[in-house]
């Protein structure tokens, strides 16, 4: 199970890294179609929803009693279904700034390294300080996952953001 997570890890992130490379910073920074977030906007959106997993995933946990992997499926079916648009929370809305791909490319190197150490940790308890709404609680396995997914869905749009630039 660890094994399977860092994989994915490694991957979605290496995935990202690649693409985010491509960038020059003037394209990084350039809306790609009206109401459409900047690859840079993305980039950032996809670090603030990461910022606070070390804290969540080694805040208070409890056991449970189900399977620790079952919500996966339904948290993939519904984040890597390109389809449907959805509406990020305020708290991790990207801002009107700047970036550049060094600066971007640094903070998502550290918090994949702290998604690596976290995957060290026993998955199978679920963690107490938040929830995500419609799913409820979270296993440390199911939020790893829910941040690769996560991360996996805005790398699809960044690679559309790429597309649309070129």
């Amino acid at each position: 199970m660890k094994e399977t997570v860092k994989k994915e890890i490694n991957e979605t992130f290496n995935e990202l890294d690649n693409i985010l490379f491509s960038f020059t910073d003037a394209q990084l920074n350039t809306v790609p179609f009206e109401g459409s977030w900047t690859a840079g906007q993305v980039a950032e959106h996809i670090i603030k929803a990461l910022k606070g997993s070390s804290k969540l995933l080694n805040g208070p946990t409890e056991d449970v009693i189900r399977k620790p992997d079952e919500k996966i499926k339904a948290t993939k079916d519904l984040f890597l279904n390109f389809d449907i648009k959805m509406t990020s929370p305020d708290f991790i809305l990207p801002g009107n700034g700047t970036y550049t791909k060094d600066e971007l490319l640094t903070s998502i190197d550290q918090l994949k390294k702290e998604m690596l150490e976290n995957s060290e940790m026993d998955l199978s308890k679920q963690c107490t300080g938040f929830e995500l709404p419609t799913f409820g609680k979270f296993t440390r396995l199911e939020w790893l996952s829910f941040y690769i997914v996560h991360t996996q869905r805005h790398t699809h749009q960044i690679k559309n953001i790429f597309r649309t630039l070129k």
